[in-house]
């Protein structure tokens, strides 16, 4: 067992026969291969999950995993990532990463992560306290939102809900326990699990709720040199790294400015880019900043509501803009209140706003093309910016009513029932990470070749540039040239970035961040782990994904599974992207970003050489056994 890093011991939930225990962690030698949170958790899928099960099913393994760096003093060491099989594309690896204070709270109660099999007869939660965990009954929480069932449970368990710092609750809303799609898994008011459907498939297991209290500390081996390391590395995302949207009592429109600038808004299921006076009167409320466990960054923040029909309603929003434009802007809502109270009920009703919301402009665009009536959508009037009618709606298909429950399974669905597939927004058939990517090109093409999970790469024509996968400098985002190429190497650094337990945010475009993180690990766990190992693991996490999706029956054809409205033209309100395509260079861009990543250019198999070279011998079988 290794010296630091990690507590030793994983909980093993069965729902089904309510049971509970406790195992090791795998061998020093596959916690090296796979380090944590999405590489640990994905080699746990691949041993858990019985081919032929579905995402819903009850063998399905819903994965809660830690990494080594979670829980220590290292600048936002707060990532928990939930892996399972993936329920908006029904066939890949699914995987999505939290912060706020659940996963170190999972570490400070004994355990590198939990894993849940089975499906409950009944409503229950999970209580895990100190080495001990209790299933619990939670059918009086039915029906329940998420930010109620945190109160809920912590008045249960005996807690004050005002307390934060005693008891993490991640929980799912009415949208995970009726099985829809985009469904989230909410914690720490500010924070959720929010692509890959894993509320659905937590919702499945009948699983309300966990909550998580400890003390435990994670050991660390060389103190002083993890010390100096997080030093640096601090002082590297004050001068290099993001700023957050919301300063302390600052304006979040300002905040979000970068990001309209860049990349627009994604408006009107992505038929505009712009919106006239799009939350301008942000200003006028008030911003309260956030922090997670461990962070120096505080993108997270609260906002009072100052003026209007929700005056004095809190929202409890997220660093990023994906929310808000999957709330709001792809459905032409314009005015601060509006936007802050429909993100937030997103949240609370625990859906993914991205799918939900694009899940809904499909029904819009088809109302405005006279494709859909007021008799076909419950007397609703869908026009672009109605906030009323989006909440009515929004409510309906997470309790699966009337028209919302022809939404309620997502974009790519709605737009097959309404007859409208060409305008549903996704990728490989679930929701996409939602800004207009059709400005940055090389962020795009990250996402078709992925496996449908929100956010696979960022490429290196993003918002900020990537240095240490040798990108100094933003790219040309509307240059062909290169973009392939882009993808692996922003890549390899991007999923090393997603195993070792820190927040993307405090790795993204940090100048030497393959030092910090693989020094950080060394200091921990007393291993010699070098910038080479780390990128090796994030190399090796991409194609552990590919050889589980191929095993569940990924072809080339669904790495082109794109939504026509992503390959059309961009607006004319796109800026220098305006009237730009990728369509005619998406398929050579998938062959060269094959063949570049060591697979085979017709089929995408990694080739044997490559399997080989990043010790998975093993699963050679499954890529290559016909």
């Amino acid at each position: 067992m290794v010296s630091g890093g990690y507590l030793g011991k994983i909980l093993r939930v069965d729902l089904e026969a309510e049971r509970v225990l406790e195992e090791e962690v795998p061998s020093e030698d596959v916690l090296m291969k796979y380090v944590g949170c999405f590489g640990l958790g994905l080699w746990y899928l691949m041993k858990e999950l019985p081919i032929g099960v579905g995402p819903l099913e009850p063998r399905n393994p819903l994965i809660f995993m830690n990494g080594p760096l979670g829980g220590t003093l290292v600048p936002s060491s707060n990532n928990c990532t939930v892996v399972t099989l993936n329920a908006e594309t029904g066939f890949t690896a699914g995987r999505s990463h939290s912060h706020g204070s659940f996963g170190p709270r999972i570490k400070a109660a004994g355990y590198d992560g939990v894993v849940l099999t089975g499906a409950a007869q009944r409503w229950v939660y999970l209580w895990i306290h100190d080495g001990k965990s209790e299933i619990c009954d939670a059918e009086k929480f039915v029906g329940k939102d998420t930010h109620e069932m945190e109160d809920l449970i912590k008045k249960d368990l005996g807690f004050v809900p005002e307390c934060p710092g005693e008891v993490s609750v991640a929980a799912i809303g009415p949208a995970g326990e009726n099985t829809c799609a985009g469904a989230l898994i909410a914690n720490d008011r500010n924070h959720s699990f929010s692509h890959c459907g894993v509320g659905a498939v937590m919702g499945s297991k009948k699983l309300k709720a966990i909550a998580v209290k400890g003390e435990r500390k994670t050991l660390v081996v060389d103190d002083q040199r993890l010390r100096k390391t997080s030093k640096d590395w601090i002082r590297s995302i004050t001068v290099s790294g993001l700023k957050p949207m919301a300063a302390k009592g600052g304006d979040v429109w300002n905040g979000y400015k970068g990001i309209k600038d860049r990349m627009g808004l994604a408006a009107k299921n992505l038929t505009a880019n712009t919106l006239p006076s799009f939350c301008e009167d942000s200003s006028a409320h008030k911003i309260t900043q956030k922090f997670c466990f461990g962070c120096p960054i505080g993108c997270p923040y609260d906002v009072e509501i100052q003026s209007g029909p929700h005056k004095g309603y809190v929202a409890t929003l997220s660093g990023g803009g994906e929310a808000i434009e999957g709330a709001s802007s792809i459905l032409g809502v314009t005015e601060a209140p509006s936007v802050w109270y429909l993100t937030d009920l997103m949240d609370r009703l625990g859906f993914e706003s991205s799918n939900a919301g694009c899940s809904m402009a499909v029904a819009f665009e088809a109302y405005e093309r006279g494709l859909l009536t007021k008799a076909e959508t419950d007397g609703l009037e869908l026009k672009w910016g109605s906030a009323e009618v989006i909440e009515t709606l929004l409510r309906k298909m997470a309790r699966r009513q009337g028209f919302g429950g022809l939404l309620a399974d997502g974009p790519k669905a709605a737009g097959d029932r309404i007859g409208l597939p060409e305008a549903a927004v996704h990728i490989k058939g679930a929701g996409m990470n939602l800004h207009d990517w059709r400005r940055a090109w090389g962020v795009l093409l990250g996402q078709i070749v992925g496996g449908g999970s929100g956010w696979p790469a960022p490429g290196a024509d993003c918002i900020i540039s990537e240095p240490d996968a040798g990108y100094v400098e933003k790219t040309n985002p509307l240059v062909p040239r290169g973009k392939p190429e882009e993808i692996v190497k922003t890549g390899r650094l991007k999923y090393w970035n997603d195993c070792h337990g820190t927040c993307w945010y405090a790795t993204w475009g940090i100048p030497n961040i393959l030092k910090y993180t693989s020094d950080a690990l060394s200091a921990i766990t007393d291993w010699n782990f070098t910038q080479d190992d780390a990128l090796t693991v994030g190399e090796r996490t991409i194609n552990l994904e590919r050889v589980f999706n191929i095993r569940q029956g990924l072809t080339v054809s669904d790495d082109l599974d794109v939504s026509p409205r992503l390959t059309d033209p961009a607006p004319a309100d796109a800026g220098p992207a305006a009237g730009k395509s990728i369509k005619p260079y998406l398929r050579g861009w998938v062959k060269d970003y094959y063949r570049l990543m060591g697979w085979d250019p017709n089929s995408g198999r990694p080739l044997k050489s490559t399997m080989r070279r990043l010790g998975l011998d093993e699963y050679l079988p499954l890529v290559w056994s016909y």
